[in-house]
């Protein structure tokens, strides 16, 4: 059989993804129908992918200054293809900038950075909605009483840095699936595959939430140091989100796809 050297790899990414989560679906428990050896391919493929492969190339830094530089986004997105499977982009982040802590309801994701480095903070949200028998925290600043709702009780995951030599940041719809992107030491730019795309119509919009930070509460109930250092420590990664409009700092602009044309 020939090798084929002339498909460029954003190419065969495309019609892997595509293989690996169509006919997608994940239960209420966080099972997956995704097979474990199409995905692990998936990655492969994507652990190889370089931005020369997309023609894309580091952006040099530059400080921001005047009303110019106000008006430029933080952050673009290089659209690359879209099915109803999944979508594949590029999201290119301004020295500084960052893509503030957001969801992917029900959604697959993997991140590839092609240049710079990032900072990655995953969380796993533990229930979707306050129960009558949850009793939060004391918030400093306290909320609203309107804002309760809004109220998201969730896990810190993991807290990593990416670079173009590392492999892929993945997410599933339970696992690491709220997360927040910070460029570091300049400039950088990632490919991302969310598998399915986001769809209003089918309830999978984009959610932004804040980290709330709780009032300490001691050992007001009269627990010894040691017994509420004990219980401290388990809890030391629980955090409480609200869900917020989208930040007023953040929005993203287009840029056209300079790369391999895609199809699939």
């Amino acid at each position: 059989m020939p090798r084929d050297n002339k498909t460029p790899l954003i190419q065969k990414i495309a019609k892997q993804a595509y293989i690996t989560f169509k006919g997608f679906k994940c239960s209420a428990n966080g099972e997956s129908n995704v097979v474990a050896d199409k995905q692990s391919e998936l990655e492969s493929l994507v652990t190889a992918l370089r931005a020369a492969d997309l023609k894309i190339f580091p952006r040099k830094t530059k400080p921001s200054s005047g009303a110019a530089g106000l008006q430029s986004p933080p952050v673009t997105y290089m659209h690359i293809c879209e099915t109803e499977v999944f979508s594949m982009g590029v999201f290119l982040l301004r020295s500084g900038a960052s893509i503030p802590l957001h969801d992917h309801p029900g959604m697959n994701g993997m991140l590839k950075v092609l240049y710079g480095k990032v900072s990655v903070r995953c969380f796993d949200k533990l229930e979707d909605n306050l129960t009558v028998s949850t009793v939060p925290p004391h918030f400093e600043p306290p909320l609203a009483a309107c804002q309760t709702a809004s109220l998201r009780r969730s896990v810190l995951r993991s807290v990593a840095e990416y670079s173009e030599t590392s492999g892929p940041c993945l997410l599933t719809p339970v696992r690491d699936n709220l997360h927040q992107i910070d460029a570091l030491e300049g400039p950088a730019a990632f490919l991302d595959i969310l598998a399915p795309p986001y769809n209003p119509d089918d309830g999978r919009d984009c959610h932004y939430y804040k980290v709330l930070q709780t009032v300490a509460e001691g050992d007001a109930d009269g627990k010894s140091n040691k017994e509420q250092q004990g219980e401290d420590k388990e809890k030391e990664d629980e955090t409480w989100l609200l869900e917020i409009p989208q930040p007023e700092d953040f929005w993203c602009g287009g840029e056209a796809y300079p790369g391999p044309v895609v199809s699939v």
